[in-house]
């Protein structure tokens, strides 16, 4: 074996162990998938990042959590795919390809559809090479030979299949309907690209006047740009108010056109006056009655959001200067009689920021409601997809049981062209996956498909759907486990399940492991005008991937929100250089011993029983929480195991045969730090992967790579719960003895006097056997152990499970200090004993409560009594001197 003190450098350089290691993962195709017949297959699909620039936090906490499972899995003998790839990001890449050529002084325009999309390509292959180098510093354990990317040949001809097969069961139709219209993009939305913001607006109140010259009706808007296109003022049947009225008709304002009244069980009567304005073209409830009444359409605006020819002498103005202006006009011919400031909802743009417009606009549309109904029934059922934490179940059934259709067309030239084409004469559709033959005769459909219809299709139609043949598909669909956040469950997580099950007849994953958003250290999102965003490439710059990964995937329970915190995440780097620097010290004590040397057989230590018995504890804890998704508490266990009980306690006892004289003690003590170091970093390895393969690398071991060795598993013949209880008394006794002494400032340099009485004649042998331990650790002058030790007169006093201790110290002490001290130690087992007491008093939990459960608490209670009455008895004696 090499020479451990070069092979493992001094000091922990996170830089310089994880430079070269990922290449050489990916070199050794340690994480590429290959179908065993003998090995189970796991599979996830990474949701695919859109090609428009950096990775943020939020991505990298969802890769770490996905990568944690996939190593996990690998090294319990899983045959692994974890399929990477990215999304076209229809809008937001358009967006960003479109700035870059105004910044050359060019548009989309000047080059023509073929040349952009060329020019986008571009984009993307230089953004996904960006993309992949960030998956490597992060050490995401990626299968790069299955990378998908939405708009490949494969994704496209899944895509055009669902289109036209839904089409022809009647599932996808045209038509011309109310959406919502980006006027900065010029493109549709669907509804949850819409984020509603309350806005300062106003009511504003005009007269309409009858055209019999009776009177008026009065209406209310936020919207007076669109009276424009008014073709009804509605009011309800039964309002004894307007019955009479309807029928009738009124002039509209500033046109001048005549529009009738109608009667529509919509209107609410306690709304405002009980009369509405009309405007089928630009909004979507007036859509609705405007059917039912069989009202004209008349669209006022362009698609840039300026008003149209329609709008007569407001044509060319922009839709808000166009409401200032009107609002004057109205209020000169005194038609606009009030204004009523109104703090109300309004849709803005997820990509844009703009004012999102209802839009009268012929698109294509998804019918969702037979889709639903399956998803939302596969609920009942035993094969349902299970949510994690479960009660954003609840947020997945909201929304599926009130989803609208859904519009899917997008007026852009980056994306999935819909495949429709339109015959130049008759105006015919044709619908198929190839064009029609006689092509000069049609015209294709101008365009493309909501990115989030690839996007549904990801789990299957990256595994070669539609060829049901396809080798991927046939073993590693339906996939295990999906992780995203709660951000995005409307968007994708539903439409992926109801795409499953219409296309593939089973859930497109078994669980859905939700996690909550990344924010700042006050609670904040992080956002570009907060200026508050951290670029994980930075912190793993200054800390490291593993120290990142870390915080990242132990920081939050699932489905809660994560504080960043530059503090926690340097907490880490501390975590990760104690680990650094105990393997090291660990290593060059072994030796050079090799792999077949480590030999668990000979005579071992309290010390060593202990650590062993602790190691299979943390290994079956781990195991078991690690599979409920519980990482956080994964994080918490190891920290404990690795930093506490193997750093502070076993590799400090270790020292103790290491530098003795019993080769034989030597030998099987170097077995145990070989045996516990080497499974202690295959459970850190997922969360870890850069640091515990460094370390494995130097430890006896066999195989190539810690990425496929095998998980650690329980070894019941290493447990001893007899020698874990004689630990536990020998920690609590230098956990005292060092209490007192930093209680009243004696150092551990300096020898004392120590005095143990134990209980009994067993817990004495326990005393005896251990000695050695209790001298290195408490350092005393000398050591007295016996049964019947009476306490000196001036002492300081300790009272452990079964053990009195006493350090004489004349002239460190002040009596009256000691008593109050342990007058507040006696305050704390009195309250001790009155809480456990307490809780075996009542009926319901003895009754209630499984029998180990409370046979715990009444042992509990008798511990506690004997320490009472033992500090009791303590302070009598200090009261007498």
């Amino acid at each position: 074996m090499e020479n451990q003190e070069l092979s493992m450098p001094t000091k922990y350089d996170p830089k310089a162990i994880e430079d070269g290691r990922y290449k050489w993962w990916i070199d050794g195709k340690f994480f590429e998938a290959t179908p065993d017949e003998g090995k189970e297959p796991y599979s996830i699909v990474i949701p695919p990042p859109n090609v428009t620039g950096k990775l943020h936090l939020g991505h990298a906490w969802d890769t770490t959590l996905q990568d944690i499972l996939t190593r996990m899995k690998r090294m319990q003998g899983y045959d692994v795919l974890w399929l990477p790839g990215m999304d076209h990001a229809g809008i937001a890449t358009q967006a960003k390809v479109d700035e870059k050529l105004r910044n050359q002084g060019i548009s989309r325009y000047d080059l023509g559809r073929e040349k952009f999309v060329e020019e986008t390509w571009n984009w993307k292959e230089e953004y996904a090479s960006h993309i992949r180098e960030q998956w490597a510093k992060v050490g995401l354990g990626l299968d790069y030979s299955r990378e998908r990317f939405t708009l490949d040949e494969g994704l496209s001809d899944a895509v055009r299949k669902v289109f036209v097969d839904l089409y022809n069961k009647g599932l996808i139709y045209r038509g011309e309907y109310i959406i919502n219209w980006d006027p900065a993009t010029k493109t549709a939305l669907s509804d949850i690209e819409v984020i509603h913001q309350d806005v300062q607006g106003a009511f504003y109140h005009m007269r309409y006047p009858l055209s019999d010259g009776s009177g008026h009706i009065e209406i209310a808007t936020t919207r007076p740009e669109t009276m424009l296109g008014d073709t009804a003022v509605a009011v309800h049947p039964e309002d004894d108010r307007y019955k009479h009225l309807i029928g009738k008709t009124v002039i509209l304002p500033i046109t001048g056109r005549e529009i009738p009244i109608v009667g529509d069980d919509y209107v609410d009567m306690e709304f405002g006056s009980g009369a509405v304005k009309i405007t089928p073209a630009h909004d979507p409830n007036d859509f609705e009655i405007g059917n039912r009444h069989d009202l004209q359409r008349i669209l006022v605006m362009h698609e840039d959001g300026s008003m149209n020819e329609k709008a007569g002498k407001y044509s060319g103005m922009d839709r808000f200067d166009c409401r200032k202006q009107i609002v004057k006009d109205l209020q000169e011919d005194g038609v606009l009689f009030k204004i009523e400031e109104h703090l109300h909802s309004v849709g803005h743009s997820e990509r844009s920021g703009a004012v999102v417009e209802p839009y009268l606009s012929t698109q294509w549309f998804v019918k969702m409601d037979p889709l639903a109904q399956k998803a939302v029934t596969l609920q009942d059922g035993e094969e349902k997809v299970n949510f994690v934490p479960d009660r954003f179940e609840t947020s997945y059934l909201r929304w599926m049981e009130n989803t609208r259709d859904w519009c899917i067309s997008r007026q852009l030239w980056w994306g999935h062209r819909i495949p429709a084409w339109y015959h130049k004469e008759t105006g015919e559709i044709h619908v198929a996956h190839e064009a029609p033959e006689d092509l000069e005769n049609w015209v294709q459909e101008e365009d493309v498909l909501d990115t989030w219809f690839s996007s549904a299709l990801w789990p299957f139609s990256t595994m070669g759907w539609p060829d049901l043949e396809a080798e991927d598909f046939k073993r590693y669909y339906p996939t295990n486990t999906l992780v995203t956040g709660y951000d995005i469950i409307g968007f994708w997580v539903s439409r992926m399940i109801f795409q499953g099950l219409e296309f593939t007849n089973e859930r497109p994953f078994k669980d859905v492991l939700i996690h909550g958003l990344v924010r700042d250290a006050d609670g904040r999102k992080m956002s570009k005008s907060l200026g508050n965003g951290v670029d994980p490439m930075d912190v793993i710059e200054k800390y490291g991937a593993d120290a990142l990964r870390y915080f990242l995937s132990t920081g939050s329970s699932p489905g809660q929100d994560l504080r960043f915190s530059f503090e926690k995440v340097e907490s880490v780097w501390n975590f990760a250089n104690k680990i650094w620097n105990a393997s090291r010290f660990a290593l060059m004590n072994m030796d050079g011993m090799t792999h077949d040397e480590i030999d668990l057989s000979g005579e071992k230590s309290v010390a060593d029983k202990w650590i062993l018995t602790r190691l299979n504890e943390t290994i079956e804890t781990v195991t078991r929480l690690a599979d409920k998704y519980e990482f956080g508490e994964v994080g918490r266990i190891l920290y404990n195991f690795i930093w506490d009980d193997f750093c502070d306690w076993y590799i400090e006892m270790a020292k103790l045969p290491l530098y003795g004289e019993d080769e034989a003690a030597k030998k099987t003590t170097r077995s145990i730090l070989a045996y516990v170091l080497d499974n202690t970093m295959r459970l850190l390895h997922p969360f870890m992967p850069f640091i515990t393969e460094e370390i494995w690398q130097n430890l006896p071991h066999e195989g190539e790579s810690i990425t496929v060795a095998a998980w650690p598993e329980v070894d019941s013949a290493l447990t001893d719960d007899a020698a874990a209880e004689e630990m536990k008394l020998l920690v609590d006794i230098i956990r005292a003895v060092r209490n007192i002494r930093a209680e009243v400032n004696t150092p551990m340099s300096k020898q004392i006097k120590l005095m143990l009485k134990a209980k009994d004649e067993e817990t004495l042998a326990v005393l005896k056997k251990n000695a050695a331990y209790i001298e290195r650790f408490c350092n005393p002058e000398s050591l007295e152990l016996s049964t019947d030790a009476s306490a000196p007169e001036k002492a300081m006093t300790a009272v452990v499970t079964g053990v009195e201790l006493f350090l004489p110290l004349a002239g460190l002490i002040n009596i009256d200090e000691e008593i109050a001290r342990l007058e507040k130690e006696l305050d704390k087992w009195t309250k001790e004993v009155s809480r456990v007491q307490g809780k075996l008093s009542n009926e319901r939990f003895v009754s209630k409560a499984p029998q180990k459960v409370v046979d715990e608490e009444k042992a509990k209670e008798q511990d506690y009594l004997e320490k009472q009455a033992t500090v009791k008895a303590r302070i009598e004696e200090l009261k007498t001197v």
